[in-house]
């Protein structure tokens, strides 16, 4: 019998999701791996047993949570592209970092790189 939700531990809520997330992500793999070959659907990669724990399973919309029986929401994806899925995804997600306005004081440049370079090169000034 389980404990009363008042009486659990952050310890146990954390292990429990983390069986929970594990039995479903084996679920939806094996599923796939049946339904689909075993190709990255980006770089056309094929795998074998030997390799195939390198071919993940990507939800197409990012919901790890929506996992139709029929794949819809599946494809199957190299480690690598995988990455660089996610990578452009959450780029695509993140706000772009603004810049300052040009009339705030950080917008000006106070660096001069060549300001010294008469000096450097030998001549002087006239």
């Amino acid at each position: 019998m389980a404990a009363p939700a008042d009486k659990r531990g952050p310890e146990d809520i954390v292990a429990r999701a983390r069986r929970e997330s594990e039995a479903r992500a084996l679920s939806y793999r094996e599923q796939a791996l049946k339904l689909f070959p075993w190709v990255c659907g980006r770089c056309g990669r094929e795998f074998t047993r030997q390799n195939v724990q390198e071919l993940t399973v990507h939800h197409r919309d990012h919901d790890h949570d929506n996992n139709p029986g029929d794949g819809s929401n599946w494809e199957l994806l190299c480690i690598y592209c995988h990455e660089d899925e996610h990578a452009r995804h959450a780029q695509a997600v993140e706000p772009a970092p603004t810049r300052p306005a040009p009339s705030s004081p950080h917008a000006s440049a106070t660096f001069k790189p060549f300001a010294d370079l008469n000096s450097l090169l030998g001549k002087e000034r006239k």
